[in-house]
């Protein structure tokens, strides 16, 4: 199959690089990529940094959509997809197909009863940033839903912009839903050197257009609410497709990214497959993943053998710092660390053993340690322990 046409549907990131990589790989055939938003395909990880603070910032993306001959179908939404005639619904019109690659990503959670107030936001497009910008160039007041990864940068970005700024999080930590509390606990400190109020374990009971309340009856003011409590995969809309979706919503796909309907792929944050590193489905909603996974799609499509079996890798950066995280922990791995938050030079990181190999890796201000733990962790290396916690050895060195 090199000459039909395929439609992808999402022109993020892993739509857009899906493109790219099957006409590069050879594709003859039509290439459509949809996107709901109205903008050329963008990055996004300049939207909760560059883009809120008001700097410079390369947000489309570096694709020749025209020399590519990939046409761009922008400002079009998918609304349903029928399998059996390979055709997808639009609220454009159909669009008949030999292929589909689901790239369609995921949505921001948001909190019930927000829907339609006009100074409650989330964080996940272009337009949500345009939303979110006049609140910190004026210097107004933020409420922040989540301490989470989004939260925490758009915190950095507000208190960079002399707003005032209070944090909320229903869990025990920042950062609660990925890293145990031994590890995030140093980070609420990062808040306060910031001017950043940080409230947690602290449910939100309500919130009105411009105010917040909390399970302990505090009411919380701002100009703005942002809402960053997670995301979910946009798949709604395959409901009665025949498509699988898993219980999260995520499309099911295989290790080569087929999702076993017939002439149906599925790639980046609306997808899951199976991981035979972990042991289990993973769904990644990261921008490596993203990056990574249309290589299999296209080549799967060009009828190539690939397996999407990347090892999780994702960065932030907060109040200052640069964190960049490797590898999948869990419960029951040990927890070795390689110097002290707060130490010289305020870096350090984080790294878990499982049957005595590198399982993961937290790097904060260490790129060294992320680097040579990547390849250990890719690797599955024993290391030895007492090497691995001198922060003056190379990480490399305490491979056995």
């Amino acid at each position: 199959m090199t000459s039909g046409r395929i439609v992808i549907v999402g022109a993020g990131l892993a739509g857009a690089t899906t493109a790219q990589a099957l006409r590069e790989g050879g594709w003859r055939g039509p290439l459509t990529l949809l996107g709901a938003e109205p903008h050329r395909p963008y990055d996004r990880p300049p939207l909760s940094k560059e883009l809120l603070r008001g700097q410079p910032a390369e947000l489309e993306l570096a694709v020749d959509f025209a020399a590519l001959d990939i046409e761009l179908a922008l400002g079009r939404t998918a609304t349903r997809l029928d399998v059996e005639a390979r055709r997808l619904e639009t609220d454009g019109g159909p669009l008949d197909y030999e292929a589909v690659v689901l790239a369609c990503g995921a949505l921001a959670l948001d909190l019930p009863g927000t829907a339609g107030l006009p100074n409650v936001v989330t964080l996940r497009t272009r337009d949500d940033a345009a939303r979110l910008r006049p609140v910190l160039a004026a210097g107004g007041s933020l409420v922040i839903v989540g301490a989470g990864w989004i939260g925490a940068e758009v915190a950095t970005a507000a208190r960079a912009a002399g707003c005032a700024v209070t944090v909320v999080e229903a869990g025990p930590h920042p950062l609660a839903g990925a890293l145990p509390a031994e590890v995030a606990a140093p980070m609420a400190g990062w808040y306060a050197e910031a001017g950043a109020a940080l409230r947690t374990g602290v449910p939100v009971t309500a919130v009105r257009d411009g105010e917040v309340e909390l399970a302990d009856g505090t009411v919380l003011g701002a100009d703005a609410v942002l809402v960053g409590i997670g995301s979910r995969p946009d798949t709604d809309w395959l409901a009665g497709s025949g498509v699988p979706l898993g219980e999260d919503g995520a499309v099911l796909a295989d290790a080569a990214l087929a999702t076993g309907a017939e002439g149906v792929y599925a790639v980046g944050d609306c997808a899951s497959y199976p991981s035979a590193r972990s042991g289990r489905r993973l769904l990644t909603h990261h921008w490596d993943n993203a990056l990574v996974g249309p290589r299999t799609v296209a080549a799967t499509l060009l009828g190539q053998s690939a397996t999407h079996d990347p090892v999780p890798y994702f960065w932030s950066s907060q109040f200052g710092r640069y964190l960049q995280y490797v590898g999948e922990h869990r419960a029951g791995d040990v927890l070795v660390r390689r110097g002290e938050p707060g130490g010289a030079g305020r870096g350090w990181s984080a790294c878990w053993l499982r049957d005595g190999a590198l399982a993961a890796v937290l790097a904060v201000d260490r790129p060294r340690d992320l680097l040579q733990g990547r390849r250990l962790v890719d690797r599955r290396a024993a290391v030895d322990p007492a090497r691995l916690a001198d922060p003056d050895v190379p990480l490399k060195s305490a491979a056995r």
